[in-house]
């Protein structure tokens, strides 16, 4: 597909949902799901990140997961751990600077510091960045950030006067800008606590596939329905209601 005659977005987002329904569906274990679901994140990420889209965020793992089965959550922080702290080569002869938003607590040192790794090995990337939200809630971002507002406060470092939308986005996990398009894979319609205010003004878009099914030809899809799009930002298109 000719990406140049197409609106190609600054940043996109996408919700990794269905990795376990799509182990279920065929007769396989959840966890062998997620395993096939970051394999996918891998050659996903590039491809998208290939086609001039400077930003990709995902959401891979969220504060609530935590509540899952000890048997899921175990396998998981187990891929982390594994798959983080190896793949700074791939990511780093493909360019890719990957950063992670998302809590510490309480995820083990193990899996903290193969994060850490990954973002130090790919700190001097230049070809797009994939920011992976692990242990992460939209809500928690936000009141976090307030947090640090009030600290800078008391320390006069800032002052309320100073305080607006273009301060805010500076005290987030990573201030990467606005999401133009956000993806949510397997067909469930709703944005579960994922960057509430990156999304502000996103198009929004969610795709029936299940996320280990959501390769090159299904992203494609999904830039053709973004450029289909009239985004407004409040405003009214008169040349568009007048065609």
């Amino acid at each position: 597909m000719d990406y140049s005659t197409l609106k190609i977005p600054n940043h996109v987002a996408i919700i990794l949902d269905g990795n376990g329904r799509w182990a279920v569906k065929r007769g396989l274990k959840r966890t062998e799901g997620h395993l096939a679901g970051y394999d996918n994140l891998r050659k996903i990420s590039e491809y998208i990140l290939s086609k001039n889209i400077k930003i990709l965020s995902v959401f891979a793992f969220s504060t609530e997961n935590f509540k899952r089965s000890s048997e899921e959550v175990d396998f998981l922080m187990n891929l982390f751990m594994k798959k983080l702290g190896k793949d700074g080569k791939y990511f780093k002869e493909k360019n890719i600077k990957v950063v992670f938003s998302g809590r510490k607590e309480p995820l083990s040192d193990k899996v903290y510091n193969s994060m850490k790794k990954l973002e130090a090995d790919t700190s001097n990337c230049t070809g797009g960045i994939l920011n992976i939200c692990l242990n992460y809630g939209g809500q928690s971002e936000i009141i976090d950030a307030c947090k640090k507002i009030v600290l800078d406060t008391i320390d006069n470092k800032i002052s309320i006067e100073n305080i607006n939308e273009e301060l805010f986005p500076s005290y987030l996990y990573n201030d990467l800008g606005p999401v133009d398009f956000m993806i949510r894979t397997s067909g469930e319609v709703r944005i579960s606590n994922f960057m509430l205010w990156q999304l502000s003004y996103a198009e929004l878009y969610f795709p029936d596939v299940y996320f280990p099914d959501f390769n090159e030809q299904e992203f494609d899809k999904c830039i053709l329905e973004y450029t289909s799009r009239d985004r407004r930002y409040g405003g009214i298109n008169y040349k568009s209601e007048n065609n």
